[in-house]
């Protein structure tokens, strides 16, 4: 656990793929929310002719006003986040994200 520069409590982790995530306080005023997500973009595009996949550069805004804007967090209320806990432990558990039911089996039936 760290703190933002403005005194957030953020978590820090990779996932699978190493991509860098956290979990952060968000600084809403009026309610209780979290950022949950990848820390940059990540964009890349597909260029048979480059090899695959490629890293995509974003131009630097200069002097002209070019911006880009992505957002790769979610913006969780507690109520958001409640959703989730069951399907997340459930995972946790199980490795599912939907609970399985036993198909019925067809002992005491005529195959015929």
């Amino acid at each position: 656990m760290e703190k933002t520069p403005r005194g957030f409590d953020r978590y820090e982790f990779t996932d699978r793929n190493n991509v860098e995530c956290s979990l952060q306080k968000s600084s809403i005023a009026f309610e209780d929310c979290i950022w949950l997500g990848c820390n940059d973009i990540g964009l890349k595009k597909f260029d048979p002719m480059a090899g695959g996949w490629i890293d995509v550069t974003l131009e630097q805004s200069g002097s002209g006003g070019i911006s880009h804007l992505a957002n790769t967090r979610m913006h969780l209320t507690q109520e958001d986040a409640a959703k989730l806990i069951p399907i997340l432990q459930l995972f946790v558990d199980t490795g599912e994200i939907f609970p399985t039911t036993p198909q019925p089996s067809n002992s005491g039936r005529d195959a015929s």
